[in-house]
């Protein structure tokens, strides 16, 4: 069985998480259940980056220590990614001691063959991004990452020299063209920071204490994403006692990261792994933002919007499937109000829904609910929509294996589409009535068979809806699994049900939307 490992990044816990995290962790949970679809043995990782100043001041406003505050926000997430039903293997927490005695050992391991070296930092540093920048890399003075207030800032630091391995990833990212996904990322870190020259980086801190220390000099702590970082490896046992997992899963397949972490996953984290001689991962794939209408999301804005309020209101399976469906391959999405109400009422409701209500209830009225085999005869029409079918298999494939989950979601609706329009094509109700019971027939296994089809390829993200309709259509087991997709001719001798279910009732326009904004914070 081919193995697939794949993360989230690790995230960190200075407030409740909003539906941005929820994306990733969402896009993540897809493309597992679409990859053990497929046949793979896969791991996902995901957890939360503990350390830091900025948690320090966040739980002392809070009037608590550093670590109540993240065991607070720990089991937050927990429950949150149970809500989302995100099915994990691991939940790596950076204040654990398998990750923490696993750091100390990385940090003494890269001083002893001199890529750390000891000196002193001035610049500015950023508190949010816990990130410090030369005078040249501020925008009008500000932080170019988040666009907050810097503060000049000196202190002793241990350093690591990148500069010694920039010019081997240079020759990496030459040798391995997808390694960085999309390509205009890739782009982006070797024109701003590869092509001009990388700086040693900074990875040790003295100004406070929250962190995991340098075992040879504890007055620094380590700084966050030599610390952060590691977690895709001491998560699998690197460095430890039981290191199967690391030999099993390492490298990893695919990062899933937002596109703010870019620079530190496709530029620190390789030149990390070099120093350490261990392969790097096979990809990182950086995925933009939601927005709202007016930027990003902003609490000072109130148009924060959290998960957990639509997913109570409106069901997992319409989150997920807005959430994903909004955000294309490479390109931020926009979270609106109007798009979410107007998604679920024409795309979950009128095209999906309807769908499966007007072929159950044609089976139930022209054959009393029964699908016997499939037909001797077929139309052209029937053609068609087999090879439509057909294709829209093999796209959908094609782009949930090159993380295009937006795409792969339209290429469904799309088949969804043309199957509404066949019913409008070869008119059921014209052939029941001019008793074409033969030509009828047919049109009715077609449906169920698109049906079936469309079930399956939503399973990966609308696992809920997936397993209705294949109920309601009593699709025996070994037809529900991917590979079943391959053949259009199995169903034999099926009953629908007789009274089917609304899949997603239609929404009052104008009160949905007042309520979404009633939401936001």
């Amino acid at each position: 069985m081919p193995k697939f490992y794949l993360t989230t990044p690790i995230y960190y816990p200075s407030g409740k998480f909003h539906i941005g995290t929820a994306y990733t962790t969402a896009l993540a949970d897809t493309i597992k259940k679409y990859k053990q679809a497929r046949g793979y043995d896969v791991y996902l990782l995901t957890g939360m980056d503990e350390h830091g100043q900025k948690i320090q001041q966040v739980a002392e406003a809070r009037g608590k220590t550093p670590q109540e505050h993240v065991d607070e926000m720990a089991e937050e997430a927990k429950k949150l990614w149970k809500l989302m039903e995100i099915d994990y293997n691991d939940f790596i927490r950076t204040t654990e001691p398998r990750h923490e005695k696993v750091v100390e050992e990385i940090f003494d391991k890269l001083m002893e063959q001199g890529d750390i070296y000891l000196s002193e930092y001035e610049g500015w540093y950023c508190m949010p991004c816990e990130t410090y920048f030369t005078e040249t890399q501020l925008v009008d003075g500000k932080c170019p990452e988040c666009g907050r207030e810097v503060k000049k800032m000196k202190e002793e630091s241990y350093f690591f020299n990148m500069k010694k391995y920039a010019n081997r990833l240079i020759d990496f990212y030459n040798q391995n063209p997808n390694f960085i996904l999309p390509e205009s990322r890739k782009n982006e870190l070797f024109n701003n920071f590869l092509k001009p020259g990388l700086e040693d980086l900074c990875v040790s801190r003295t100004s406070f204490d929250w962190g995991i220390k340098v075992k040879k000099d504890p007055k620094h702590v380590v700084y966050v994403w030599l610390d952060a970082l590691t977690n895709y490896i001491t998560a699998l046992g690197y460095l430890s006692e039981d290191d199967s997992l690391m030999q099993k899963y390492w490298p990893a397949d695919v990062h899933i990261v937002g596109k703010d972490i870019i620079r530190f996953h496709g530029i620190y984290w390789p030149i990390f792994l070099m120093a350490l001689n261990l392969p790097l991962p096979k990809q990182i794939y950086a995925h933009g933002w939601i927005m709202m209408k007016d930027g990003k999301m902003s609490k000072s804005k109130g148009n924060v919007i959290y998960p957990e309020a639509l997913i109570e209101r409106y069901g997992l399976d319409a989150f997920k499937y807005f959430i994903l469906k909004e955000l294309s391959y490479s390109q931020d999405g926009t979270f609106t109000p109007e798009g979410f109400v107007e998604r679920y009422n024409v795309d979950l409701c009128n095209d999906l829904g309807n769908l499966l209500n007007r072929t159950i209830g044609m089976i139930n009225k022209y054959f009393n609910g029964k699908i016997e085999a499939f037909p001797q005869n077929t139309s052209t029409l029937d053609k068609e929509l087999e090879n439509f079918s057909n294709g829209t298999i093999h796209s959908v494939e094609e782009y949930f294996d090159t993380y295009h989950i937006s795409q792969a979601i339209g290429e469904t609706w799309n088949l969804v589409s043309r199957t509404n329009k066949y019913i409008d094509e070869t008119t059921p109700w014209v052939l029941f009535k001019e008793e074409k019971m033969e030509e009828l027939q047919s049109v009715m296994y077609h449906l169920v068979e698109n049906l079936r089809r469309i079930a399956i390829l939503i399973s990966p993200y609308m696992v809920h809806t997936s397993q209705k309709i294949l109920s309601e259509l009593s699709i025996p087991q070994e037809l529900k699994n991917w590979e079943s997709m391959k053949k259009y001719d199995e169903i034999k001798n099926i009953k629908v049900t007789e009274k089917p279910e609304v899949l997603f009732a239609r929404l009052d326009q104008e009160e949905e939307i007042e309520a979404i904004k009633n939401m936001m914070k």
